[in-house]
């Protein structure tokens, strides 16, 4: 690393936004039995496993409650294909409630299965690291003590800005571990409410918006595609510009692209509810 502070200031931000895009990869790719050891997993399994029974009371209402909306009377009831379907719709529902995990983590891997295509089709094994050019460091080290005043106010501007989006960004796909974790938690509540016709869109409301929380995984890594694209392909360099102009062009188009990344990754749960009409 350069002893020159102007460049190792640019270099931290770059390593910290490098270390935050690594992390996002490798989240990603985890599953939530693994993430973080597979200790919150455990937690929300035992909290599935106890609201599964409030989930089976509701069974029950929703049921009663549909059957005496959908029947006129009681002679309908007891009509062979009228009792058949409200069995149907029952036993479905029972189902639901009672194999909803397994049904949560095959959608899970579905998707996991998505995302891995896509890695594997644009050939990326892990996100592209920006770098410094050699021939903005080498500018900065030969500039004077008065040449780098400019140069330290865009280095602490542009740095900041590097270290803020990192962070944003990492938030965001940790927010989709707690989405994942919370829709996993709580399923039997919503799922209970198959058992009736009048109250199943809250449980298909409920399967597309958990749909829509695992296809964030596929916006957000071909943001990472299309950010490691661009990262891959720098900026030309101006030699024959001053240090602070070359400086400021590559942190200025660097922190432009890392702005639509962030942009992309933080409306990745709109972008999917707009594709599956939510």
């Amino acid at each position: 690393m350069s002893d020159n502070w102007v460049v190792q200031n640019l270099e931290n931000a770059l390593e910290t936004w490098n270390e935050k895009l690594a992390e996002i990869w490798t989240l990603i790719t985890t599953t939530p039995q693994s993430f973080k050891g597979g200790s919150i997993w455990g937690v929300i399994v035992n909290i599935n496993g106890a609201v599964q029974a409030i989930g089976l009371a509701l069974l029950v209402l929703f049921f009663t409650v549909g059957m005496i909306r959908t029947c006129g009377s009681y002679t309908e009831v007891r009509k062979p294909e009228h009792a058949l379907k409200l069995f149907i719709r029952f036993a479905l529902a029972k189902g639901a409630i009672t194999y909803g995990m397994e049904l949560m983590l095959a959608l899970f891997n579905i998707v996991q299965g998505t995302i891995s295509t896509i890695m594997n089709a644009a050939g990326f094994g892990s996100a592209s690291q920006a770098v410094l050019p050699t021939e903005i460091v080498t500018a900065v080290e030969d500039c004077g003590f008065f040449e780098s005043i400019p140069l330290w106010a865009v280095t602490l501007i542009g740095g900041l800005f590097i270290t803020v989006l990192s962070f944003i960004m990492i938030m965001t796909v940790y927010g989709r571990f707690f989405k994942l974790y919370m829709y996993t938690a709580l399923a039997p509540i919503p799922l209970s409410t198959f058992a009736g016709e009048p109250s199943q869109n809250v449980g298909k409301s409920f399967i597309k918006s958990y749909c829509a929380v695992l296809l964030e995984g596929a916006v957000i890594v071909l943001a990472c595609i299309i950010f490691s694209l661009f990262a891959s392909s720098p900026p030309v360099i101006n030699t024959d510009a001053a240090a602070v102009t070359m400086v400021w062009s590559y942190v200025g188009e660097l922190i432009f692209n890392m702005l639509v990344l962030v942009g992309a990754v933080r409306m990745s749960d709109r972008i999917i509810r707009e594709m599956m009409g939510l």
